[in-house]
């Protein structure tokens, strides 16, 4: 590698380096110990230590090439290398391209000057086409370098950052250096002779934080596969566990969590991920989600200011967040005030006042917004006007400030006679009122006491609306906050949980998409509408409005609208009950952009297949509880009867366990404070009922305690009518439980728990998703192992990390290729056998690597006829079952079980006539040679049966599942029969050439060679002699040619010392003299009798391999095999 040319003292130097070649410009270096036996004594013990714990040019690679000047002691370093070739090819490119031109010039210094400039123009035309792009590229090359010498990893691994720490192995810290990258974290250390050397796949880490102890003031943990390591003594802890958490989420989604990760297109590419790009998503990530804003904002600036308050009379500091669309402001001081300014409300931005820094921004709602001590406030201007500019065109000239739904308007869109759902037109109407003021409008004349209470409520917040301002840009302040835990009124609650939950924005950037959508997906017919269509009944059932065609047709077109939109999530049990809800406040479409608000940003990958985002928080509330009702904990001997008794509570906002008129104000909190609120109910509610859970003796009697508790929730200040309120329907020989206001819990849980911050809920989150994905990831390996042990005879260990390597071989597909076909089919809402599959490649890595027959000259052809007769359904890919059912044949099987296999390769369907494009490779193919003969069809006498049993068979993952297929294909295979060898089809001529070339191979090395090639002549003269014979008997008449010359042909034995190539001549000439002849056939039980008469076949094939020295040889060679290739 070229280097920025740096002066070098050589008189210290010389201690640590050894000149191997010369010349009048320049000299090549070896390092002091490297490549020295013994490695150099102890002066190349510690100067190994100091290339470990230093990190400079001189100090990364074992050989370097100086530059020097006659009569001048300054020398100049140019390049380096971790090789001995690379340094050389560098050292004959000097001599061929820059002696001679040398030697033209007068002074030392042209020449130098000369040098330098020639080595700083190939880095420069080096670093065109690299990705590297760091704030110091010198330093990161270098440790770029450092990173590929020690780890051999392929080129295409991304190298992220690298950072000097400790790693502790016990008690004893190792000096270092870690290395993240895109699928990796590594780290290296060289001490005194000893190399400690890490390499941790980021798909494997269960656990990752940040620790501290007595010895360890402050570490970052890492627990992968069970192990725990620790490192520590980092100069910015925080920066660098924020990255590993991001890489680690990063791998996470793009390996194990694909629904999501697919909508990701920032991080699809491994190679565009760089330090800087990371940590700006963090924090893009974090503004969009604090302000609920879109997720494609991406956060451009950020200042420092103050902005001023005019109803508190007085500046808060905090800081001003600038996206493409947004001004956001959040105070830092403790006055909780934050505000939201859309640039399509903006109508002016100007200097307010030179001497403070001040920047005054105007909105259509006659507001105006003075920021002051904004940093280059004048520049700042001249962007936002720019901004302002450009998104004041007429497509974004949307109003977003939404009026409250009036009582009094006339409910003539609806039908609420009887049902119509045959009648296409009722389909179509997309409702333009919310559902509660269609069937319970407020009487405005005849007021009683919950009603006064109402228009007090809606009082307030009209005053709070002229204090503060009206719509998306109001201040949001403490009181706020209050007024939300007192209950939203009935008239505004559709109004605020759009402002709140960040819709609002949304569905002002998309006018009539929600139209457009409704109509596109009239009609369709799906599983997702089929689930949504078997749901609607169960929404709300005891309300008005979803016992009639009017609230049914809306929440049919809202939930399939959203399955249209998104049919990664599609449609999820819970979605039903939560639109429900949206749909009784919020008019239909406002409904619509609140569940996206919801399914995409305030509760992520809740509503996918294995509702992983709720799973998460779970573990969150685990911890919480520990934290904060830890006698709970120290009471309830296993943690996950929290989690099965919350599970409903975040998958439904608390709807499905409380009373209608009391799950409202729970959503209301919901909408202002995100998970955060829920969280802090479900806490305030445990310890409501501490001490009657801390008398349960088991689960059941405590789960009766909380439905109980619930059950006794009310909201006395709800002015829904008796009929509709489902905790005014308990019989008061059921409610033995004291009453409970929900607005007194909610109060309760602001105050006690109140404390917890938005940010420590995201990164216990990202914590706890690592180890819920490892959870899940845990549960569909028992659930493989479970049903391929019973089929298989090795030991579970053995299973199990044979499980353990088909898995990585998956996944090290996936590294470093973005379109692989294997991540495209991965799919976790398969059957578990289904969801991890390889590819023909990938199985002749792990077939070279785990084979007993990986020696054999034509292992590549084997491996790909293995695979073709594995993969039945001909789709390219094959399951763990299919896998370790074939190794057991070769490590477990009879002698007749290995010969069926063996004969079956080199019959269709298996076996197909292989030729490698490049001779010289001998029998090795190309991927791109294993992929196209793995994917030829052959035809077979079964093909026309197969082909009607691969129509039949149902298919995964595209489209609607046939389940009766499923199990009638389950059924068949509980009652197949063992295979009867008399139903194999006969193997003709040149297939039994190739045959016996495979069994050649296969004794290629074996201590008994020279026996079984000869007993491999005898039993193929005598195939061809009881051939011959029945084709005597068959056809006495026909002339027949002397079978003396066929049966020697095969007698031929190749010996000691024959090269390669001659006995494929060999084979091939007797190939040719067979096909001269009529053409013949051998039947299974003809070859099993004819070799089961010889003892040394039966010796080699019934002799025991060991997979365990198998399997760990796999384990250290897998990934240098992928590098290789």
């Amino acid at each position: 590698m070229w280097l920025k040319p740096e002066e070098v003292l050589l008189k210290n130097a010389l201690k640590l380096w050894v000149q191997e070649r010369s010349n009048q410009y320049f000299v090549l270096q070896r390092r002091r110990g490297y490549g020295e036996e013994g490695g150099g004594g102890l002066a190349g013990l510690l100067v190994g230590t100091l290339d470990a714990v230093l990190d400079s040019t001189s100090k990364v690679a074992p050989f370097r090439i100086l530059h020097q000047t006659p009569d001048s002691q300054v020398y100049w370093s140019i390049a380096c290398g971790s090789s001995r070739e690379e340094i050389n090819e560098h050292w004959d490119w000097l001599e061929q391209n820059v002696m001679k031109t040398l030697s033209v010039f007068d002074s030392n210094e042209d020449i130098t000057s000369f040098v330098q400039g020639k080595i700083r123009g190939l880095i420069a035309e080096e670093g065109k086409g690299s990705f590297v792009k760091e704030e110091d590229p010198e330093k990161f090359r270098e440790g770029l370098m450092k990173f590929e010498r020690c780890f051999g990893l392929p080129e295409q691994e991304k190298l992220v950052t690298y950072y000097s720490c400790s790693y502790w192995k016990g008690r004893v810290p190792c000096q270092g250096w870690l290395y993240l990258s895109t699928n990796f974290l590594s780290f290296y250390s060289f001490l005194l002779g000893a190399e400690v050397k890490l390499i941790i796949s980021w798909d494997e880490i269960s656990k990752l934080e940040k620790t501290s102890n007595v010895i360890l003031t402050e570490s970052i943990h890492v627990c992968s596969r069970g192990e725990d390591h620790y490192f520590s003594m980092f100069l910015h802890i925080s920066e660098t566990f924020l990255l590993m958490e991001q890489l680690a989420n990063y791998a996470v989604r793009r390996l194990f969590d694909k629904e999501t990760f697919e909508n990701d297109l920032v991080l699809r590419d491994p190679l565009q991920i760089t330090k800087r790009g990371l940590e700006s998503r963090a924090h893009s990530e974090q503004f969009s989600a604090f302000f609920r804003l879109p997720k494609e904002e991406t956060l451009k600036e950020v200042h420092e200011c103050f902005l001023w308050v005019p109803f508190s009379h007085y500046s808060t500091h905090g800081k001003m967040c600038i996206s493409e669309n947004y001004i956001c402001f959040a105070s830092q001081d403790g006055s909780l005030c934050s505000v939201i300014i859309p640039l399509r409300e903006v109508t002016g931005v100007d200097k307010a006042d030179a001497a403070n820094r001040g920047v005054s921004i105007s909105t259509k709602g006659k507001t105006a917004f003075r920021f002051t001590e904004v940093r280059d406030f004048e520049q700042l201007v001249g962007r936002l006007r720019m901004k302002c500019s450009a998104t004041s065109s007429p497509q974004h000239v949307v109003n977003t400030e939404v009026a409250a739904s009036s009582a009094s308007e006339s409910p003539k869109d609806f039908d609420v006679g009887p049902s119509k759902m045959g009648q296409k037109d009722n389909s179509k109407t997309v409702g333009t009122e919310a559902l509660m003021t269609v069937y319970h409008p407020q009487d405005a004349e005849n007021l009683n006491s919950k009603m006064l209470k109402e228009k007090m409520k809606e009082q307030s917040w009209n005053i709070l609306f002229v204090e503060r301002g009206h719509g998306v840009s109001m201040f949001r302040t403490k009181k706020a906050r209050d007024l939300v835990v007192r209950g939203i009124p009935e008239a505004l609650r559709g109004e605020l949980w759009l402002l709140f939950s960040g819709a609002v924005n949304d569905m002002a950037s998309n006018p009539g998409y929600y139209t457009e959508l409704v109509e596109k997906s009239l009609g369709t017919c799906t599983l997702a509408t089929d689930e949504i269509e078997r749901d609607l009944r169960r929404s709300l059932p005891e309300h008005p409005a979803f016992q009639s065609d009017t609230g049914i047709s809306a929440l049919r077109r809202v939930l399939t609208a959203y399955a249209y939109r998104n049919p990664q999530i599609g449609y999820c049990q819970a979605m039903n009950i939560l639109t429900s809800v949206l749909l009784l406040y919020a008019k239909e479409e406002e409904a619509f952009w609140l569940l996206v608000a919801v399914c995409e940003r305030m509760l992520p990958d809740y509503f996918n297949r294995r509702i992983i985002g709720a799973l998460v928080d779970q573990a969150v509330f685990e911890e919480l509880i520990r934290v904060h009702l830890p006698q709970l904990t120290d009471h309830m001997m296993d943690m996950t009867f929290f989690s099965s008794v919350s599970l409903s509570w975040f998958l439904t906002l608390f709807i499905s366990v409380l009373p209608i008129e009391s799950a409202v104000n729970v959503v209301d909190c919901f909408f202002y404070d995100g998970i955060k609120a829920i969280l802090q109910l479900g806490l305030a509610v445990l310890e409501y009922n501490m001490e009657k859970l801390l008398m349960c003796k088991d689960d059941a009697e405590a789960v009766t305690v909380l439905n109980r508790f619930f059950d006794s929730v009310t909201n006395k200040d709800s002015p829904l009518p008796p009929a509709v309120q489902q905790g005014s329907n308990l019989s008061d020989t059921k409610s033995d439980h004291p009453k409970v206001d929900i607005t007194d819990l909610i109060r309760e849980s602001n105050e006690r728990y109140g404390d917890i911050r938005y940010e420590d809920v995201e990164s216990l989150r990202c914590r706890n998703r690592l180890y819920v994905i490892q959870a899940l990831e845990a549960t569909t390996k028992k659930n493989v192992l479970r049903v391929v042990s019973q089929d298989v005879k090795f030991s579970p260990s053995d299973l199990e990390e044979l499980y353990e390597l088909f898995k990585r071989e998956h996944f090290l597909s996936c590294y470093w290729n973005v379109n692989s076909p294997v991540l495209q089919h991965h799919d976790a809402s398969l059957p578990y056998l289904e969801q991890y599959r390889i590819d023909c490649q990938q199985f002749r890595v792990l077939c070279h690597l785990l084979s007993p027959w990986s020696q054999c000259a034509n292992r590549d052809s084997l491996a790909l006829w293995t695979f073709r007769l594995m993969d039945e359904s001909s789709d390219g890919l094959i399951n763990f079952k299919q896998f370790a059912c074939i190794l057991d044949i070769m490590y477990n099987g009879s002698f007749t079980d290995k010969l069926k296999l063996l004969f079956k390769l080199h019959i269709p369907p298996a076996f197909t006539e292989v030729e490698s494009l490049s001779p010289s490779k001998g029998g090795d193919l190309s991927k791109e040679e294993l992929i196209h003969f793995s994917q030829l069809s052959v035809s077979s006498i079964e093909d026309t049966l197969e082909s009607d049993s691969l129509k039949s068979s149902p298919e995964k993952g595209k489209g609607k599942v046939d389940i009766q297929a499923y199990l009638k294909q389950w059924q068949d295979e509980l009652l197949k029969k063992e295979e009867n060898i008399k139903d194999l089809p006969r193997m003709n001529q040149s297939q039994f050439i190739q045959f016996s070339k495979t069994l050649y191979n296969l004794f290629h090395g074996d201590p008994e060679e020279e026996l079984l090639y000869r007993a491999i002549a005898v039993v193929t003269s005598l195939l061809l002699k009881m051939e011959e014979a029945v084709r005597r008997l068959q056809s006495p008449t026909s002339p027949v040619k002397c079978p003396v010359a066929i049966m020697e042909v095969p007698a031929e034995i190749p010996r000691e010392g024959q090269d390669e190539g001659s006995s494929g001549q060999t084979e091939g000439s007797r190939a040719q003299s067979l096909r001269g002849n009529h053409e013949w056939s051998f039947a299974f039980e003809q070859i099993l009798a004819s070799l089961l008469n010889e003892p040394a076949f039966l010796r080699f094939f019934e002799k025991p391999h060991d997979i365990k020295a198998k399997i760990e040889s796999a384990k250290n060679l897998q990934l240098k095999a992928r590098t290789r290739m």
